[in-house]
């Protein structure tokens, strides 16, 4: 006769093999993470699949962002692609750092 067992082994298959994944995470990361995910058409869902894929396949974890320029950045830099159009706030080249001096000395 097989010796009786002392607990109880559930198994749970789900449509499609996907299974839920309870983590925990900062509120606001949760709520930022969201809003990126949707406005680059994704579900966060789909967002951390294609991390833990990538996780499985390089071995390792890497954490980088892509450089974003802030709102008063991209003002500043469409002033001075406006006033190079122009011709406006723009310096002679200059042959010297003592031309560029006495330019500036005006």
């Amino acid at each position: 006769m097989p010796a009786s067992l002392d607990c109880q082994v559930s198994i749970v298959y789900t449509l499609g093999m996907k299974t839920a994944i309870n983590i925990k995470a900062d509120t606001v990361v949760k709520k930022k993470a969201q809003k990126l995910a949707e406005e680059l058409g994704l579900t966060l869902s789909a967002v951390v699949n294609a991390s833990l894929k990538e996780f499985i396949r390089n071995q390792s974890v890497s954490f980088s962002t892509v450089p974003r320029m802030s709102k008063r950045l991209e003002r500043i830099i469409a002033e001075a692609e406006r006033d190079l159009k122009v011709g406006k706030n723009i310096s002679p080249i200059f042959n010297s750092a003592e031309d560029a001096i006495r330019y500036l000395r005006l």
